[in-house]
């Protein structure tokens, strides 16, 4: 390896380097592999069916038209976003809200009244669960994990975290 003016050029990958980085992408790859490809493609696939269901939020065709390609935009754009460490932190804040959004309009497990008695309250409850959590996930990529890098965030939303980043450890 030699050395230029502003540090090392030619650095080896470690196979630990590899395997790191290896497992960044797989994890971020398991918190979007709900959207995209799968959801995403869903609405594409089966777009009326999607918008009978945003049909049922918004009662309108129209509105839940929009509704359905907006939400095929946030989940292929802010996944990729998330994948290549693009504005990864503003693609995850977007994606967080979007799992409470979707949980608040068609996750509803108080309206059903059954939730005690095991009916369809008690499913949703589950869903609703689960998208609050997935939220819970978007949003460690969007502030990290310690109290410490929160201002990183609000210093710069639009600024990558830099998931792929290697540091050299002493």
């Amino acid at each position: 390896m030699s050395n230029g003016p502003h540090g090392r050029i030619g650095k080896r990958v470690t196979p630990m380097a590899s395997l790191s980085v290896a497992i960044a992408f797989g994890v971020r790859l398991l918190l979007v592999l709900l959207f995209l490809p799968f959801s995403a493609l869903d609405k594409i696939l089966n777009f009326r069916g999607a918008v009978g269901q945003a049909r049922e939020a918004v009662h309108a065709t129209a509105p839940a038209t929009a509704l359905i390609l907006a939400g095929l935009c946030v989940e292929i754009g802010m996944s990729l976003g998330i994948l290549t460490g693009t504005a990864d932190r503003a693609a995850a804040f977007v994606l967080a809200g979007y799992c409470g959004v979707t949980a608040l309009l068609w996750k509803q497990f108080w309206v059903p009244g059954d939730f005690w008695s095991g009916g369809t309250g008690r499913g949703l409850f589950w869903d609703f669960l689960k998208n609050v959590a997935l939220a819970g996930g978007f949003l460690l990529i969007t502030f990290g994990t310690g109290a410490g890098t929160v201002q990183d965030f609000f210093a710069d939303p639009l600024a990558s975290s830099h998931p792929y980043a290697v540091q050299d450890r002493p």
